[in-house]
């Protein structure tokens, strides 16, 4: 954000100035009720400290370190008026809950974050007690605390609680329908806007422009200012009043119908949110208030760190960076989001009906490519899956062809959409779900575990997994032509297994697999990026003696039922390999067809547990859970006398 940085005042010191001794503030907060006992300057190192602390450690871990450098002065804030665990905060998507963890016990513990075994990137109830409520996903904020509010209410108690929330998450549909309940539910209710223009990417649509309004119409900026400097000297009723004066003043200036009093929720803002004593006496205040209330305040995204400042979309989540200029280590082979970016847009280019689709994520999905070269046939609806799938329909139904580009966890908050109005209707809509499988560091909240479970049941709907770069493009262009009903594909995060892109590509034709090697023995089935584990654990098998068959299905829906049959008439032992959960998996669409075929064949399954994986690297988790060939070389030679 720029637009009001001028009237904040700068950090309280640069971060790299900060000491790294043992004498350190931050090293002496062992619980939030220490913040107790810091005076004013005490409370602005420690923020200084904080961050110093937090670009140093995500540096070489990385993280969301954008979001965290935006909330260090509200989270002090909110721990030293509040008391957790008895009060309750719920932070939106929680990636920017470091702050609160650093305060809550877990500071010498940061250096570990989004390792194995170590912090989670997002809050886990099963974590810290006083994480309350886990998230890794936006919008959930406001119904899960007033959900909490209302258990409070019923028994009597009297903790407060507090939903945090970022401007973008207002465009989520949750948001909306929680807002419409907060004043029929509860009296005692408090909801924090944090107001930065940024999501993943920077906002989009009616309620982010009427935020960017609101804080920087010159008369509200004005009336803002004067506040924060008046509020500061003025103690006892006045300072319980001023706030709300101030706004009722100036939104009859500007927006005579503020949306959140029109829901019910007496509204405080906007104010400064870096200005520590300001949220304090703020947050004081909004204690003793017996009413749902929203304090709107305005944060810079990455305050405190120049290139965050400078790159706030690349800064929201990364990978390791060097402090001196934020600048990653560049991969020269091209990422599969970054292939899907760019034959879109070259497919469209050909093709003037096609059209392209994100929620709030055109750098995660790579159609930031498409943006700029198509702009008026590319739609960035906001955190809004629900209404991104409709929307597509809506284009479909009008003979466009949508390529809805969505990560595989995000797109199951779609889910009625996907059965009820786009099977339904077999409307050609093409999901394109990015980060299908492990995704890594980001543990169990951002997995693409699961949409082969949640889709393969739906009538009329193809799946595909490609297992390389040359498969990829080529399912993408078969997608592009194919206007008999939805089609769904699934492709890794990072990159995928080389091979060269030329026009010699064999040609997708619909439900056909492909037969690599054929043999007596067992037949190995790699699904996608697990065709290269398949290989391996051929090349172990050959070595044992055995022949083996070797799969590329291709189709997880509809299957290629006959090259199924035909390898396991002829084996032993089928194994399946796939990045997904086994249950309801592609393995398991195996077993069913083979038992309906009365093909009694053995199947073994290589895949994720019935569990929720924790987060770190995709090696270690694959080993820890025996997604390896040695793992399926195992399990294949318990059938064999060897």
């Amino acid at each position: 954000m720029t637009s009001a940085s001028s009237e904040f005042p700068e950090p309280v010191g640069e971060a790299s100035s900060i000491p790294s001794d043992s004498k350190s503030i931050l090293s002496s907060i062992r619980t939030p009720d220490d913040l107790g006992h810091l005076s004013d300057m005490q409370l602005e190192t420690l923020a200084s400290e904080i961050r110093a602390k937090l670009i140093s450690c995500l540096s070489k871990t990385g993280g969301h370190l954008g979001p965290n450098l935006g909330v260090v002065e509200l989270t002090i804030a909110m721990h030293r008026v509040f008391s957790t665990p008895k009060d309750k905060f719920v932070f939106d998507v929680s990636h920017q809950g470091y702050v609160h963890k650093m305060l809550t016990g877990r500071a010498e513990q940061i250096e570990t974050i989004r390792t194995y075994k170590g912090l989670n990137g997002f809050l886990l109830r099963t974590e810290s007690e006083h994480d309350a409520y886990g998230a890794g996903h936006a919008g959930t904020a406001l119904s899960a605390a007033l959900g909490m509010a209302a258990a409070r209410d019923l028994e009597g108690g009297d903790n407060h609680v507090v939903a945090v929330a970022g401007d973008a998450a207002f465009t989520c549909g949750p948001t909306l329908e929680a807002l419409n309940n907060i004043a029929e539910t509860t009296k005692k209710f408090i909801v924090v806007l944090n107001d930065n223009e940024w999501s993943i990417d920077r906002n989009v649509g009616a309620i982010a422009r009427y935020f960017n309004a609101l804080q920087t119409h010159s008369t509200y900026s004005a009336v803002r200012t004067s506040a924060a400097d008046f509020v500061e000297k003025v103690l006892g009723k006045a300072v319980r009043k001023i706030a709300h004066r101030v706004e009722e003043g100036a939104k009859n200036l500007i927006f005579p119908n503020v949306l959140f009093e029109k829901f019910g929720l007496r509204y405080f803002g906007p104010i400064d949110g870096h200005n520590l004593p300001l949220l304090v006496k703020t947050f004081e205040h909004l204690k003793t208030l017996n009413e749902p209330v929203v304090l709107h305040i305005i944060t810079e995204k990455g305050r405190g760190y120049q290139p965050a400042l400078d790159n706030p979309g690349k800064f929201h989540g990364l990978g390791a960076y060097s402090i001196e200029d934020g600048s990653t280590d560049t991969v020269s082979t091209p990422t599969c989001s970054e292939i899907f970016g760019r034959t879109v847009t070259d497919l469209a280019i050909d093709d003037s009906k096609i059209v392209a689709i994100t929620a709030a994520m055109p750098g995660g999905t790579k159609l930031e490519t498409f943006k700029k070269e198509l702009p008026d046939r590319y739609f960035d609806v906001g955190i809004a899956e629900e209404h991104a799938a409709l929307f597509a329909c809506g284009l479909a139904a009008e003979g466009h062809r949508p390529f809805l580009a969505i990560y595989s966890t995000f797109m199951q908050r779609a889910y009625d959409m996907i059965i009820h109005d786009m099977a339904l209707q077999n409307l050609p809509v093409r999901l394109c779900m990015d980060r299908g499988g492990l995704s890594g560091d980001d543990g169990p909240t951002h997995h693409g575990l699961f949409d082969i479970g949640y889709l393969r049941h739906i009538p009329n709907i193809i799946h595909m997994q490609p297992k390389d770069e040359a498969e990829f493009v080529a399912m993408l262009k078969w997608m592009a032509k194919y206007d008999d009903g939805p089609t769904a594909i699934r492709y890794p995060r990072g990159v995928i297994a080389g091979s060269p892109v030329s026009e010699k590509t064999a040609a997708i034709e619909l439900g056909k697999g492909e037969l690599i090697q054929e043999g007596t023995d067992v037949a190995l089935i790699g699904l996608g990026t697990c065709f290269e584990m398949a290989v391996k654990t051929k090349e172990l098998l050959e070595a044992k003696g055995l022949s083996v068959s070797l799969v590329n299905p291709r189709f997880i829906k509809p299957m290629d039922t006959a090259l199924l049959e035909k390898v396991a008439s002829n084996c032993k032992v089928v194994c399946t390999f796939e990045d997904h959960v086994l249950s309801n998996g592609f393995g398991a669409a195996c077993i069913e067809h083979l038992h309906d075929a009365d093909i009694s064949t053995h199947v073994e399954r290589i895949g994720w547990p019935d569990e929720f994986i924790e987060h770190g690297k995709p090696d270690t988790l694959m080993a820890l859970h025996g997604l390896t060939a040695e793992a399926a070389l195992d399990k294949i030679l318990r059938h064999f006398k060897i």
